[in-house]
C-alpha cells in the first residue's frame, strides 16, 4: 500500500499589493503638468485630462489616501508654479465638495466653506460664551440666504463651534470628506443623526495666554455646509471672461454687504456683551481656500508688526522714511525684503524680510505688501528689482497701488 504523503501546504492566497504611493503622485503631477501647459492639446484632449485628474484625486480622497494628495501638491510645486498651483486647487476644491444622490432623486452637491475673521476684544474670547444665543444663531444661518449669498433653495447649516487655525489645520482631506458627507445625510434627513467627524473637528482652542484687561486679536473661522442642486443656475459660473469677472465682483459687493449688515448679530453670537467686540472679516471661500487666506493675513500682519518695530527703533515719524520693496533670495528660499531708507539718503536704516512659500505668485505678494505698507504712512514705497552688495535697490520705481 502507498504511505500517506503528509498534505502539501496551501499557498497563501496573494495580498492585494499595496499602492506605489510615489507613482500615483508622480501620476498626478503630470496630468496637471500636462493640463497648466495646454500647449499640444486641443479642446477634447484637454477635457479629458482634466476628468481623468479629477476622478484620480476623487478615488484618493475615498480611499483616504490624503498622504498620497499632499506628496503630489509638493512635488508639483517643485515642478513648476502653474503646475503646483493648479494641482492643489483642484485637490483642496475636490476635497471641500462632495456629490451626493440619492434614490431616483436629482443630483446635488455639496461643499464645506469657511468665514476667517479676525476679533479685536479685551482678554480674548470667552468660549462658553460662542453661540451662546439661540436666536442670534438661527438669524445668522438665515442670512446666508437673505444676504444673497446662497440661493433661496440651498439648505445651510452652521457648526456652532468657532474654529481656531490649530482646529482648522488638524482637518485632512479624507477627514473633511467624512463631514461633508454627515452634513449632507444632517440636511438631507429629517431625523436626528450623530456627526462624529464634525464633533471631533470641533477641538478646543489653545490658551492664547491674554491677560482679563489686555487687548486681544484672534484668527477665529467660521465653518457652514451648504447643500444645493448640482445645476442651481445661481452658482453657474459664466463661460465668458468677461461676464465671469462680473459674476465674481457681484458676489464679493453681495459679501461685503452681509459682512457689513450682520457683523452685529455676529457679535451677539460669539459674546454676552456684543459691544465689547470688534470684527474684521476676509472673504468667504471654499475650506483650504479660507484657510490660506487667514495664514496670509497673519503673516502681512505680523510683517506690519515688524516694520512699526523698526520705525519706532529709529525714533523718525514714517513721513521721514520711505520703503523700498523686492524679491531676494536666502539660501535655497525666497523672501520679499523692506529696507528703509531715510529721506536724504544713505545705507538702510532697518531691514524686514518676509518669507514666501514655494508657488506663491511673486507678482501678487508683491502688490499686496506694496498696498499694506502704503497704510503706514510712509513717505513712500518704492518697487525694485532687487538690492545691491551695499543694500542699494536696483532699479526702483514708485509703486503705484492697481
Amino acid at each position: 500500500m502507498p504511505k500517506n504523503k503528509r498534505p502539501v501546504p496551501r499557498k497563501p492566497a496573494k495580498q492585494a499589493e499595496e499602492p506605489d504611493h510615489d507613482a500615483l503622485a508622480q501620476n498626478l503631477v503630470d496630468l496637471a503638468l500636462e493640463i497648466a501647459e495646454r500647449e499640444d492639446l486641443d479642446p477634447t484632449t484637454l477635457a479629458a485630462r482634466e476628468q481623468d485628474l479629477t476622478t484620480l484625486v476623487r478615488r484618493l480622497l475615498r480611499r483616504g489616501h490624503d498622504e498620497v494628495l499632499h506628496g503630489a501638491v509638493e512635488l508639483g510645486l517643485y515642478t513648476g508654479p502653474e503646475c503646483g498651483q493648479y494641482l492643489r486647487e483642484r485637490v483642496e476644491e475636490e476635497a471641500a465638495t462632495l456629490l451626493v444622490r440619492g434614490d431616483g432623486e436629482a443630483e446635488f452637491e455639496i461643499d464645506a466653506f469657511m468665514i476667517p475673521l479676525f476679533v479685536h476684544s479685551t482678554g480674548g474670547l470667552r468660549p462658553d460664551e460662542v453661540f451662546a444665543d439661540d436666536d442670534a444663531y438661527a438669524a445668522l444661518v438665515d442670512s446666508f440666504r437673505a444676504g444673497g449669498l446662497a440661493s433661496a433653495d440651498t439648505r445651510i447649516v452652521l457648526v456652532r463651534h468657532l474654529y481656531d487655525l490649530d482646529s482648522v489645520d488638524r482637518v485632512r482631506y479624507s477627514e473633511l470628506q467624512d463631514m461633508l458627507r454627515e452634513a449632507a445625510h444632517v440636511l438631507r434627513s429629517r431625523k436626528l443623526a450623530g456627526a462624529p467627524a464634525i464633533e471631533a473637528s470641533m477641538r478646543p482652542w489653545r490658551d492664547a495666554g491674554y491677560a482679563p484687561d489686555e487687548d486681544a486679536m484672534q484668527l477665529r473661522f467660521l465653518l457652514g455646509f451648504a447643500l444645493k442642486r448640482a445645476d442651481d443656475p445661481f452658482y453657474r459660473v459664466p463661460a465668458d471672461e468677461q461676464e465671469a469677472e462680473a459674476y465674481f465682483e457681484a458676489r464679493l459687493a453681495r459679501y461685503r454687504v452681509w459682512a457689513g449688515t450682520n457683523a452685529a448679530l455676529l457679535q451677539r453670537c460669539l459674546a454676552r456683551d456684543p459691544a465689547t467686540l470688534d470684527l474684521n472679516f476676509l472673504y468667504q471661500d471654499l475650506f483650504y481656500g479660507a484657510k490660506r487666506q487667514g495664514l496670509a493675513e497673519l503673516a502681512m500682519l505680523a510683517t506690519l508688526a515688524d516694520v512699526n518695530l523698526r520705525l519706532d527703533e529709529q525714533e523718525r515719524t514714517p513721513e521721514r522714511i520711505k520703503a523700498v520693496v523686492a524679491p531676494v533670495e536666502i539660501g535655497d528660499a525666497a523672501w520679499l525684503r523692506i529696507n528703509l531708507y531715510p529721506l536724504d539718503g544713505g545705507a538702510p536704516l532697518a531691514t524686514v524680510d518676509k518669507p514666501l512659500e514655494i508657488g506663491d505668485d511673486i507678482e501678487g505678494e508683491l502688490e499686496d505688501l506694496c498696498d499694506a505698507l502704503g497704510t503706514l504712512g510712509l513717505d513712500g514705497v518704492l518697487l525694485a528689482r532687487g538690492f545691491d552688495d551695499a543694500g542699494e535697490p536696483v532699479g526702483a520705481e514708485p509703486y503705484l497701488s492697481t
